[in-house]
């Protein structure tokens, strides 16, 4: 599987997936028009080890919800992951079995190298 979960509208995630130049063989989906499923979360949760992993807390609900002062589990991750799209940390970029998640220089260098080499 080769598939990019994004917001078509975050100028980050529009910023890397242009310094990818990803070929046509990937498939797109804009994850606030298209929510992401319980199947398609515990696929990447597969690949990345963790819904922890895949999680944004730099998300503006984090703080709005208190969630920074909780102690949350995975389950409380798959659920708030499931419930609004901007906790998902973005990109997430799916190679055949290799995940990239997120717009750190190291995660980006990774995934160029992974999807062009």
């Amino acid at each position: 599987m080769r598939k990019v979960y994004h917001l078509s509208n975050c100028n980050t995630c529009q910023r890397i997936l242009d310094e990818l130049s990803l070929a046509d063989s990937f498939e797109f989906q804009e994850i606030k028009e298209e929510e992401i499923t319980r199947k398609q979360l515990e696929e990447m949760r597969t690949l990345a080890g963790s819904y922890e992993a895949l999680f944004n807390k730099r998300a503006q609900l984090y703080r709005k919800r208190n969630l920074n002062e909780k102690e949350l589990s995975e389950d409380d991750y798959k659920e708030l992951i499931l419930d609004h799209y901007t906790f998902l940390k973005r990109p997430v970029i799916i190679s055949d079995d290799e995940i990239f998640i997120g717009n750190s220089k190291k995660t980006v260098a990774a995934a160029k190298a992974a999807v062009n080499g």
